[in-house]
């Protein structure tokens, strides 16, 4: 983990001018539960005047891309939040057969520990917490006086530079700091995704969806292959000549979307019936 070291000095005298300080942090994610593998990706907190916004930050990159001319928007699924500033009110955007949001109350109770480490020039301390089914521990630097972390985690006397949860299948790590003069538009992306501004749904409803797909994923394919002229229809280039292919079809894409299903927040998780 390399935070230059001037970091602090312009942190501290650059605050009253300052519209957007972005943390970013390297996020590790294991795609499900059994896996020995890690997925990464880099993620952006935005700490502005009065919301906070954390997502991925290959987002501002395709941004910089769409703002000359071009059509590069990518939804990786890593968690996008929003929320005000000095709030547990969180708006959560997710990409599944359509754009949507939600809202939760992401309140955590945290204890502080005596145990300490340092990160280069910082004393990190650190701190524990349940949070979503998962037990959690964070890092934080008194030294840097602002109560925010990765993702929904906020509310410790200090940035938190490092969160897990104690089966390391969510890791967050402090990498890099920014400062942006005026708060970053992220408008195309975030609050509208390529144009389209997301459906606002109860997590209720959110549940629907995904469950009404898993229960026949094929649905969309089946309809059309009455459309096509016989022996035309083709997915993933295997040809299908008949209507009960996507039986074997439907159970192949529910067996993988339960094992690649791994939710960070497991209070707030679809449950999924068993393949039969």
């Amino acid at each position: 983990m390399k935070i230059y070291t001037f970091f602090l000095l312009v942190f501290f005298t650059t605050l009253s001018k300052a519209q957007t300080h972005r943390f970013i942090y390297e996020y590790q994610f294991k795609p499900n539960s059994e896996s020995t593998e890690y997925r990464k990706t880099n993620m952006a907190l935005d700490i502005n005047p009065t919301d906070v916004k954390f997502y991925d930050y290959e987002s501002v990159l395709n941004d910089s891309i769409n703002k000359k001319g071009g059509r590069n928007y990518n939804w990786t699924g890593a968690p996008v939040i929003t929320r005000k500033k000095n709030s547990y009110q969180n708006t959560n955007y997710e990409m599944m057969m359509d754009y949507f949001s939600y809202q939760t109350t992401d309140k955590m109770d945290w204890k502080l520990e005596n145990e300490t480490k340092t990160s280069g020039q910082y004393t990190l301390q650190k701190a524990t917490t349940n949070f979503g089914g998962r037990e959690w521990t964070a890092w934080f630097a008194k030294d840097v006086n602002i109560s925010e972390g990765p993702y929904k985690f906020r509310g410790l006397p200090g940035l938190i530079f490092e969160m897990n949860d104690s089966k390391d299948n969510f890791i967050f790590k402090l990498i890099k700091s920014q400062k942006i003069e005026k708060t970053y538009d992220t408008s195309d992306f975030l609050e509208a995704f390529a144009g389209k501004k997301p459906l606002n749904v109860k997590i209720e409803d959110m549940h629907k969806q995904m469950l009404k797909f898993y229960n026949d994923p094929m649905k969309d394919l089946r309809e059309k292959f009455d459309d096509v002229p016989p022996g035309t229809f083709q997915v993933g280039g295997k040809k299908i000549t008949s209507k009960d292919q996507f039986k074997e079809m439907a159970k192949v894409m529910q067996e993988h979307i339960l094992k690649s299903y791994n939710p960070l927040d497991l209070t707030n998780a679809v449950t999924y019936p068993t393949v039969n």
